[in-house]
């Protein structure tokens, strides 16, 4: 029994989530909650990406749109987008992606290396791939993707 025990521990939780056809997945305990069909309030000069602001019970979370971030085709104006609220250090940031999947458990092992492509995604952000049930995830460092590069949500910014 203490070996099942230690099995079930010594997995790690994701949620996976959509963009277009492909599914990624990033650390569960980043998320601190998924919305649906948010009212975001667009602010002038900003990057395409940043989608805006929300009003979240008093706090000013930014809304980063991935779809744009990684450089795919915007979705079509009939789709309903899901905002993933995220807990990055002392921030608050929202992300905005096609529909959320599940929550995979996955073993150390099942993580595997990605390939060394050129993508809009940086080879730094991604932890790996997994197969899952006939489909492959796209495991992303979050908390590196919100803090480097242009969207550089970090607490050296905030001083």
């Amino acid at each position: 029994m203490p070996a099942t025990d230690n099995a079930v521990s010594a997995r790690d939780e994701y949620l996976s989530f959509r963009l277009g056809e492909e599914e990624y997945a990033i650390d569960i305990l980043r998320v601190q909650e998924i919305r649906a069909r948010e009212p975001i309030t667009r602010i002038a000069n900003t990057p395409a990406f940043m989608r805006g602001v929300i009003n979240l019970r008093g706090t000013i979370v930014p809304i980063v749109d991935l779809r744009i971030k990684f450089g795919m085709v915007e979705a079509a104006n009939d789709s309903y987008p899901v905002t993933i609220i995220l807990n990055i250090g002392r921030h608050v940031i929202g992300m905005v992606v096609d529909a959320v999947s599940d929550v995979v458990a996955l073993k150390p092992g099942e993580l595997r290396p990605a390939p060394q492509l050129s993508s809009a995604v940086e080879a730094a952000c991604i932890c790996g791939l997994a197969p899952v049930d006939g489909r492959m995830l796209i495991v992303v460092d979050i908390t590196r993707l919100m803090t480097t590069g242009d969207l550089a949500f970090n607490d050296q910014a905030a001083a």
